[in-house]
């Protein structure tokens, strides 16, 4: 039933004008879905505070409640034709009074972790594209038709969801940026294997994949106590997302995964300055995959001790500084960071080597982000001591991966057996720290065993370094210049 009112949203969808990405799809549906999962939220909360002898405060006026507005029903269940609002009538309200009631949401609420300053955020940065009311009318009708309430609705509901979000991964490369394939975050969590009481971080949190899957993870450990169950939904997960799609994204995601009120904040990571980071702030673990390619202006870099354009880069150095003593993180980044010579990746490594242990890496092959075109590697590391041996392994499916064959969870059964004692193996090895150059702090992946050797660069690639070293080489002779 789940799977065919998605289809018909989309059918519907198709037909509007301003819908024409699946893009657009995923965040039209999802701000109708928190709607109606806020009302079936606050129903249940109602019933229970009447069973407990309590009155329940709405969070929404009357006027504004799906019940009210989207689907009145009569004493038969059934929808009300005559208090529904369709046609112009329907877009008019939404546009006009329903929009602006949620956006002032922001400025009532206590607190950036409360519900009410999502429903602000959310209707702060999304609009209703779908601007024939008869349209909208008929997708609310498919969207009632769902139901949180049951952990296997929401179970079913979730991988409908994900699916959307993949969907959307595949669409192209704007979509690619929120999506990274669940196998690989799956073995990711495993490696790093995040136990109930820490608290995981994704500072570029995308649609939420990291933290709902971790969340899957921890909710599987055996013999759960209610207070267990407390710090999983309120004190474990914590996102930073500066995109509003990818923020509406990820809020409805961990929702239908089972987290009521995520702690994800709408915001720049990236405009933090690294030095106001104090131990409070800090996590017991990162698991992450920051934008590639992206470029950052000189304001923002000068948050960082190493500055640089390239977004991941930024990125990593501020989940380093983001990880207690002893915290463990999952990267994922562009396998060209372990091998390009321009001063800011050679200082980034050297950084990473000298202040964490880089435990494992993992070379993941061509296609294993569809659409992006870029080959990745994931770096395991554990702050506080400096790296002493770093264990390799050479991820091959023994296919092309595509969006037709994309990445499984067996592809990484080995990969997660090996590393438990870090084996040698046709496809891994280890490389001692005192054996890095200490010059260019070289990771590149060089099989010993007869393996594809390595770091294929692109010639985008080798253009962007050629870029950034004109950059340094201009900065010192404007410095030289300055002392004559």
């Amino acid at each position: 039933m789940f799977e065919q009112a998605f289809r018909n949203i989309d059918d519907v969808l198709r037909k509007e004008a301003g819908c024409t990405t699946e893009l657009d799809y995923t965040e039209q549906t999802s701000w109708l879905l928190f709607l109606k999962y806020l009302d079936g939220l606050e129903q249940d909360k109602a019933v229970e505070a009447q069973l407990n002898g309590k009155k329940y405060t709405f969070i929404l006026d009357k006027p504004y409640r799906w019940e009210t507005w989207a689907a009145p029903k009569g004493k038969d269940g059934q929808l009300d034709h005559n208090r529904a609002l369709t046609g112009d009538d329907l877009r008019d309200f939404v546009d006009g009074k329903l929009f602006p009631y949620l956006r002032g949401f922001t400025q009532k609420a206590t607190g950036p972790n409360t519900i009410e300053y999502k429903i602000g955020q959310i209707f702060g940065e999304i609009k209703n594209k779908i601007q024939s009311g008869y349209n909208l009318r008929e997708i609310i009708d498919h969207i009632d038709e769902l139901r949180f309430r049951s952990q296997t609705e929401k179970h079913e509901l979730s991988h409908l969801y994900e699916a959307k979000i993949k969907n959307m991964g595949n669409a192209g490369r704007n979509g690619g940026e929120y999506y990274t394939p669940r196998p690989l975050i799956r073995a990711m969590v495993q490696v790093v294997r995040p136990i109930i009481g820490e608290r995981i971080y994704d500072g570029a949190v995308g649609s939420a994949g990291f933290l709902c899957e971790a969340f899957d993870y921890l909710k599987a450990t055996p013999r759960l106590t209610t207070r267990d169950l407390d710090f999983l939904q309120n004190r474990t997960f914590y996102g930073k997302e500066k995109k509003s799609l990818a923020y509406v994204i990820a809020i409805m995601n961990m929702i239908l995964h089972g987290i009521e009120a995520p702690n994800i904040l709408h915001t720049n990571t990236l405009t933090e300055n690294l030095a106001d980071i104090q131990n409070k702030d800090r996590y017991e673990v990162v698991l992450a995959n920051p934008p590639f390619g992206g470029k950052e202006r000189k304001e923002v870099q000068q948050n960082f001790p190493i500055r640089t354009g390239e977004t991941a880069f930024l990125f990593l150095q501020h989940f380093i500084k983001m990880l207690k003593a002893g915290g463990r993180g999952g990267v994922v980044i562009k396998n060209t960071f372990l091998s390009n010579t321009d001063n800011a990746s050679v200082s980034l490594r050297k950084l990473l080597l000298e202040s964490c242990n880089l435990y494992t890496v993992l070379d993941c092959p061509g296609g294993t982000f569809q659409g992006a075109g870029v080959k990745t590697v994931v770096l395991f590391f554990e702050k506080g001591a400096p790296t002493r041996q770093i264990w390799y392994y050479q991820l091959d499916p023994g296919r092309n991966l595509g969006k037709t064959n994309p990445l499984n969870d067996d592809d990484l059964r080995e990969f997660i057996e090996l590393q438990k004692t870090r084996a040698d193996s046709p496809r891994s090895w280890s490389v001692d720290a005192a054996s890095i150059d200490p010059t260019t702090f070289d990771l590149s992946v060089k099989n010993p065993n007869g393996g594809e050797a390595v770091t294929h660069r692109r010639p985008q690639d080798i253009m962007d370094e050629i870029v950034a070293l004109d950059a340094e080489s201009a900065e010192v002779l404007g410095n030289i210049r300055g002392l004559l």
